[in-house]
């Protein structure tokens, strides 16, 4: 593989899971403390359980109807009884029983017939206690609250059992107290009854009356509109039935009088036409309806002869002769007689006529007035209906009212209950709290869950880089190899050169296992230069830069080592070298490469020391006559090792990255601080330079976080010529 330009923000490729599993990996290595939290839990716990107060528990089983037994007529329902039956229903109506076994009310008549309220034990006051202190505390206590939260109402599945159960520390107080509640539900139950029973009867006490007084007015108002309407004898109905009589009567007479004054009217219509018509005849009117009449007709007979008996006498005599003129006088005195009678069958028509319209003018006058009376009664019909039917309703509610009175009175004189003990409590000689073994299991249980908050509080504390999983999760870097801790009892000298002088070390074979992986990053194109560095000082990156020069000149390569940190500089010590012309040197012309490199006591390893310090490094590491520098060396070296500053430092590693085939990374095991590389990392990456991995250096391989990942590694040593202990290289 080959190196990568790093980009610390992007983070690694499967970084999430590689950190879930890198957390997984954190908490297992704190498995003891897991462990040791557990186990203090545990005992806590225990502790805790064994000083606590043992509970006792008893239990009354009651059977609750839903209605209490009906031992009158089943038209006789009592106040709170309750025909419905479904599930819902009886649910609502246990758990509200439930409620009233809990409530204040209950729990008060026990304390007041038990006295609890002055029993010290029960309301768990220490026996030596001062009197004064004890009243006060019997004074401050609350009874019926204590006795409320020992109370549990337990529902029996698919039943109709109700189980109160009473929690004490005296088994047969326990047992005592649950028998009462059990009788103070009852009779609550049944108080609560006879309250209701007694609400209503007042009640409906107040509505009989007013019901009273609301029938009698009722019955008042009707009597008075009969009296106005004048029903004493006769109702409504029967008056109006009369009333419907007359006016059919009237109609029928009208329609009578009416054809007779049309045959009337066309009579008299006749009679004026012959009037009209005939002029001054006047014997027009023997053509009049009626002339033909007995009397008429001898007028008329008496006429003819008379003017017969004229007209004889005409001819015989002359007009003056006293017969013919008496004759004359008879005629005329007959003929008068007989124009009116015939004038008064005229007027005895008009007159019939008359009288017929008078009759019909009579006749609507009547219909008119028995009409309106009609109307009248019709009205007082409809506001003695209302009367009637507010009376017949008082009367009805009032009789409602009344029988419901009488039930309730009735309902109200029995004592019986829907409430009914199944099984008394008894005594139980076995506590039921505290739970021992469930105590200790939840406390065993309780303490893994805080150890591993705990293990993880650690975990995310940890911010280190201290394992393989830190350099690829967290920093996204290619693992290069590790380096087991030295041991403390070499000098500094010895430690520097340690792979050399202990080649079959457990660092010797590390140093030379980083060594192929850096050989086998790039085959195709070997790296020729390369720089080592680290986010701070102290983490053995000039150790670790001599090591990894050593493990390359014993493969057979020609190295030359360059200390290019002009600030603290560390090679010429380590090699035992003169610092007099150096790097800083050659850059301004002073000397020769030749002259200025060393020869070390490792074959094919050669050091270049810094030289004189000089006060711009970083500069000075920009020069192109450094670039020259770096050019010359490879041309007469195979590999190039260049031990930098630190990168959060100073910036001369990361001119020095630009300059070189790679960088690698020195950490140091549970040192080097997480964001402090990300930083140095991110410098990097500013650059541009290439990254060829990291060395997790300073490995304590006894630690157990190691003990099964770099498990191998301890097989190689320590050796007869490596005595064991440790200690951190420079």
């Amino acid at each position: 593989m080959e190196g990568t330009v790093l980009d610390p923000a992007g983070g690694a490729p499967g970084a999430a899971s590689a950190s879930v599993m890198h957390r997984v990996r954190g908490v297992w290595r704190r498995r003891w403390v897991m462990l040791g939290v557990a186990l203090g839990v545990t005992a806590l716990t225990a502790a805790w359980t064994l000083r606590q107060p043992r509970i006792y528990a008893s239990s009354t089983s009651l059977i609750i109807d839903v209605t209490a037994p009906r031992i009158l007529d089943g038209e006789v329902k009592e106040v709170m009884g309750e025909e419905r039956s479904n599930y819902w229903f009886n649910k609502e109506y246990y758990a509200t029983q439930s409620e009233i076994i809990t409530s204040r009310a209950v729990a008060s008549r026990v304390v007041d017939r038990l006295g609890l309220s002055k029993d010290a034990s029960f309301l768990g006051l220490p026996a030596n206690q001062d009197p004064a202190e004890r009243a006060k505390a019997l004074e401050d206590a609350d009874p019926v609250g204590l006795l409320r939260s020992r109370i549990q109402v337990v529902p029996g599945k698919d039943s109709r059992v109700m189980n109160i159960g009473v929690e004490d520390v005296d088994p047969a107080r326990a047992a005592l107290l649950s028998n009462e509640v059990a009788a103070a539900y009852m009779a609550e139950n049944l108080a609560l009854k006879l309250r209701t029973t007694e609400e209503a009867r007042t009640w409906l006490e107040g509505r009989l009356d007013e019901l009273g007084r609301q029938s009698k007015a009722g019955e008042m108002a009707v009597y008075d509109l009969k009296k106005d309407a004048d029903m004493l004898s006769t109702s409504l109905e029967s008056r109006l039935s009369i009333v419907s009589e007359r006016i059919n009567s009237y109609n029928l007479k009208l329609t009578e009088v009416r054809t007779r004054i049309a045959a009337q009217q066309a009579r008299v219509d006749a009679i004026h036409r012959l009037r009209r018509d005939a002029g001054n005849d006047e014997t027009w009117a023997e053509a009049v309806p009626g002339a033909k009449d007995g009397p008429i007709q001898d007028l008329k007979s008496r006429y003819g002869e008379q003017k017969a008996a004229c007209a004889e006498l005409t001819e015989r005599y002359l007009p003056e002769h006293p017969k013919l003129l008496e004759c004359n006088r008879k005629l005329d005195v007959v003929r008068a007689d007989l124009l009116k009678s015939l004038s008064n069958v005229v007027r005895s028509a008009e007159t019939q006529l008359a009288e017929a319209q008078g009759e019909e003018k009579n006749l609507n006058k009547l219909l008119d007035e028995t009409k309106a009376e009609a109307f009248q009664v019709n009205k007082k019909a409809i506001e003695y209906g209302r009367l009637q039917r507010e009376s017949d309703n008082n009367q009805r509610l009032y009789e409602l009212v009344l029988k419901r009175l009488k039930d309730i009175e009735l309902s109200g004189l029995l004592r019986t209950s829907n409430v009914r003990v199944l099984d008394p409590a008894q005594p139980a000689m076995v506590p039921v709290r505290p739970h021992t073994r469930r105590n200790l299991m939840v406390g065993w249980v309780m303490g893994l869950l805080l150890g591993l908050g705990v293990a993880l509080f650690l975990e995310m504390l940890e911010n280190s880089v201290a394992s393989q999983a830190d350099v690829e999760d967290v920093l996204g870097l290619a693992f290069l190899g590790v380096v087991p801790r030295m041991e403390a009892t070499k000098a500094p000298g010895d430690r520097d050169l340690y792979v050399h002088r202990a080649p079959r070390s457990a660092v010797a074979e590390c140093c030379r296992a980083v060594r192929t992986n850096l050989l086998f990053m790039s085959p195709d194109h070997p790296c020729k230069t390369l720089v080592v560095t680290s986010s701070g000082p102290q983490e053995g990156k000039s150790t670790t830069c001599i090591n990894l020069g050593v493990a390359m000149a014993q493969s057979g390569n020609r190295v030359l080592l360059l200390d290019t940190d002009m600030r603290r500089p560390r090679l010429h010590r380590a090699f035992g070298v003169p610092n007099d012309l150096g790097i800083s040197s050659l850059v301004v012309g002073e000397g020769s490469l030749d002259k200025a490199v060393k020869s070390t006591e490792v074959p094919n390893l050669f050091v270049l020391p810094c030289g004189p310090l000089p006060p711009n490094p970083a500069e000075l590491l920009h020069t192109r006559a450094f670039k020259e520098l770096l050019r010359t060396a490879g041309e007469k070296f195979d590999r190039i090792i260049l031990d930098s500053p630190p990168l959060n430092a100073v910036v001369d590693a990361a001119v020095l990255a630009t300059q070189a085939d790679g960088v690698v990374m020195v950490l140091k095991a549970g040192r080097t601080d997480r964001s402090a590389a990300k930083r140095a990392l991110r410098s990097l990456a500013d650059v541009q330079a290439r990254m060829f991995g990291a060395i997790l250096n300073d490995v304590d391989l006894r630690q157990p976080r190691y003990g099964d990942t770099y498990l191998g590694y301890q097989g190689y040593g320590p050796t007869q010529d490596e005595p064991k202990g440790g200690v951190a290289p420079s």
